[in-house]
C-alpha cells in the first residue's frame, strides 16, 4: 500500500461523546420554544393552550421521521427536517404560516446554539495539531455540526456536511468529495469513524484504510483487510506509526 497522506474524520461519537450533547439540545430548545410561545401569546395563550402540551417532544420526533419518509431525498439533511417538521406542527397549533416559519427558524437557531455547546475529548486538539503537521485533514459528517463554530476547525482543510449535500454516508460521494478537495486518493487515505455502516463499510469499499472506533468492543473478532479497530481516537497515532 502507498503511504498515507490524508486523514478524514467522522465527528459525532468519534471526536466527542454526542449523546449528552443531543439530549441537552433536544430537550433544551423545545422547552425554550414552549416558554417563548407562551410569553409571546400573552392573553391568547389561554385559547391556544401550551404548545408543548398539545405537541410534546415525542410528537415532534415522530413528525421528523414521517417527513423523512415523505421526502426521502432530504432524509439526511437533519437541519432541513427539523425546521420543516417544526413549521408543520406550529401551523397545526394555530399559528399563521408566516408566524410558524418565524418561530420554527427561532427554535432551530436555539437548537443549533445548544448543539454546538460540546467539548471534544481532552486529547483531540493536540492530536489534530500533531497530525495536521504530517497529513492533510478533512471532516465528513452526517450531523448538523458546523465545524467553523468549533475551535478545532483550524485543523481541517476540508469539511463535508454529507446530509446537506443530499448524500449522507454510507453514500460514497462525501468521501470522494473530501479526497478530491484534499488532493488525495482512496489508496493514500485513512478514514476514522465510529459507525460500521456509515464509516467503515463505505470507506473500505472505496479502497481507503479505516480506523474503526469500536468504543464498546461490539464488533466481530476478525476484520476485513485495511480495517483497524481502536477503542478511542487517542490510539490513532500508534496505528499510523505502525502503518507508516
Amino acid at each position: 500500500m502507498p503511504p498515507i497522506d490524508a486523514l478524514t474524520f467522522d465527528l459525532d461519537d468519534t471526536l466527542w461523546d454526542n449523546r449528552p450533547v443531543m439530549e441537552h439540545a433536544e430537550h433544551g430548545h423545545y422547552r425554550w420554544l414552549d416558554e417563548a410561545l407562551a410569553a409571546w401569546h400573552g392573553a391568547q395563550a389561554a385559547s391556544l393552550g401550551r404548545y408543548a402540551e398539545r405537541f410534546p417532544l415525542s410528537a415532534y420526533q415522530t413528525r421528523r421521521q414521517q417527513l423523512a419518509e415523505r421526502v426521502p431525498l432530504r432524509r439526511g439533511d437533519f437541519t432541513w427536517i427539523r425546521e420543516h417538521a417544526l413549521r408543520e406542527l406550529l401551523e397545526e397549533y394555530g399559528l399563521p404560516r408566516s408566524a410558524a416559519a418565524m418561530w420554527a427558524a427561532a427554535g432551530l437557531a436555539q437548537f443549533l446554539d445548544l448543539r454546538h455547546r460540546l467539548t471534544p475529548y481532552p486529547e483531540v486538539a493536540a492530536l489534530l495539531e500533531a497530525l495536521g503537521g504530517r497529513y492533510r485533514l478533512g471532516a465528513i459528517t452526517n450531523g448538523n455540526v458546523d465545524v467553523t463554530r468549533l475551535p478545532i476547525a483550524a485543523h481541517f482543510r476540508v469539511t463535508i456536511a454529507a446530509g446537506e449535500m443530499l448524500a449522507p454516508k454510507p453514500d460514497a460521494r462525501p468521501f470522494l468529495a473530501a479526497l478530491a478537495r484534499l488532493g488525495s486518493r482512496p489508496s493514500r487515505a485513512l478514514h476514522v469513524g465510529d459507525s460500521w455502516r456509515e464509516d467503515v463499510l463505505p470507506a473500505q469499499r472505496l479502497g481507503m484504510r479505516v480506523a474503526w472506533i469500536d468504543a464498546r468492543n461490539e464488533g466481530a473478532t476478525s476484520l476485513p483487510p485495511g480495517v483497524h479497530r481502536l477503542r478511542h481516537v487517542s490510539e490513532l497515532p500508534d496505528l499510523l506509526a505502525g502503518l507508516d
